[in-house]
């Protein structure tokens, strides 16, 4: 469809800075081409033509499309799959993009606290050699939340986006030996509906760490686990429970509306009263036993967005003065093209759902180029401001009127 009109990549800083890139095992090509799929991700939120059919193994189904499908779209490959970016490899994407007279500069990458001062910070100085030739630039906030002060790329000529919550869900329903069913989330693809497995609770293991779980005790039944200080990640228990071949995982831990996809064992998340709930069960009875229903996917289920708890929050650490994050858009499931090549399964993805501010950064991105296409004299600082304040006059009476301003918030 010729949207793709130019394609860069970087890796001289790179390999001055942490070695020669291997691309023996095949995850990493030495082009532009995206072996991680965060970058295809990331420009089809923000450009992508609409395509129909699309879902991720079935879940999410409907037609697919970018903030700006009709926008021409040219990549600057300044990260490698290994997790690495080269401070002289960004500096030199934005020289490139801005020589070669881009619009809009869609940037989902960043570093965690402590932040680098405006004058050592690579993408605060690229960022601000393109706000001063008009290009509008945008960069996720991170994903460092529920906790204060975590926000990054806050300098004050980008748009810094938070991550929010979407009008989707992916139900999936767990039936207890004794009939109570439980609602939970879960981007579950395999469907053990006709069988009960054994609900086990290993005591004190409860967070399924590395190499905790008794691959004796766990082998053929489904775990109930609990998120601690040391263990915050579903997709980590995941991986132990996979490890010891146990044939299912709940995983307990503090609301959020991000959920795991499991492709090759059932697992879902709970809050904690549900957790709680499960382990009452287990201790009043002497062989517990679940299963679960393959998900569903709902429209409708929430009515406003919220921030995602692992969004992270304000006020910056380097200016708390400058209001930050500027903006939130959705950020949590978002449904988008993948690289087949990025595939953690037998059969390559060419659409995945992911989470994190990466994903809610291109969302404004798309939305900067619309404005930018209407009005192409507007500074950054313009687009920035009708993007995050709205006015609106609302009629009293023939002599006054009151002036409704709706400012952004931490």
């Amino acid at each position: 469809n010729r949207k793709l009109i130019g394609a860069r990549w970087y890796i001289k800083g790179y390999e001055a800075e942490f070695g020669k890139v291997d691309t023996s095992d095949g995850v990493e090509f030495l082009s532009p081409r995206d072996a991680g799929g965060h970058g295809t991700h990331t420009s089809s939120t923000a450009t992508g033509l609409p395509v129909q059919g699309a879902s991720f193994m079935g879940l999410a189904q409907g037609t697919s499309r970018g903030g700006a499908p009709s926008a021409w779209l040219a990549i600057y490959k300044v990260c490698w799959a290994t997790g690495g970016c080269s401070s002289a490899d960004i500096l030199a994407g934005f020289d490139d993009a801005i020589a070669d007279g881009v619009d809009v500069l869609s940037v989902s990458l960043g570093t965690s606290p402590p932040l680098a001062s405006y004058v050592a910070d690579p993408l605060a100085i690229g960022s601000f050699h393109a706000a001063c030739r008009g290009i509008t630039v945008v960069c996720s906030g991170g994903n460092s939340g529920p906790y204060s002060q975590t926000v990054i790329n806050t300098a004050p000529w980008v748009v810094t986006v938070a991550a929010s919550s979407v009008d989707r869900d992916f139900p999936v329903v767990i039936t207890l030996g004794n009939g109570r069913t439980v609602v939970v989330c879960s981007r579950l693809q395999k469907d053990s509906n006709s069988e009960f497995f054994l609900l086990l609770f290993l005591v004190p293991n409860r967070s399924c760490e590395s190499g905790s779980l008794n691959a004796t005790l766990a082998k053929g039944k489904v775990i109930l686990c609990f998120q601690s200080r040391s263990q915050r990640s579903a997709t980590v228990a995941l991986t132990m429970v996979e490890d010891v071949e146990a044939v299912g995982l709940v995983f307990a831990r503090v609301p959020t509306k991000d959920v795991s996809s499991c492709y090759r064992v059932p697992c879902a998340q709970v809050d904690f009263t549900i957790g709680t709930s499960l382990l009452t069960y287990i201790g009043s009875n002497t062989k517990p036993v679940v299963k679960f229903s393959s998900t569903k996917t709902t429209i409708g289920s929430q009515t406003s967005p919220e921030i995602a708890l692992f969004s992270s929050r304000g006020p910056s650490s380097l200016s708390p003065a400058i209001l930050k994050p500027d903006i939130a858009a959705p950020g949590v499931n978002i449904l988008a093209s993948w690289s087949p090549f990025a595939s953690s399964i037998d059969d390559p993805l060419d659409f995945k759902i992911e989470s994190g501010t990466s994903m809610s950064c291109p969302h404004i991105s798309g939305i900067v180029a619309l404005i930018k296409s209407i009005h192409p004299t507007w500074s950054p600082a313009a687009i920035k401001s009708a993007l995050i304040t709205t006015g609106k006059q609302i009629q009293t009476n023939p002599s006054t009127f009151a002036l409704l301003i709706l400012m952004p918030t931490t």
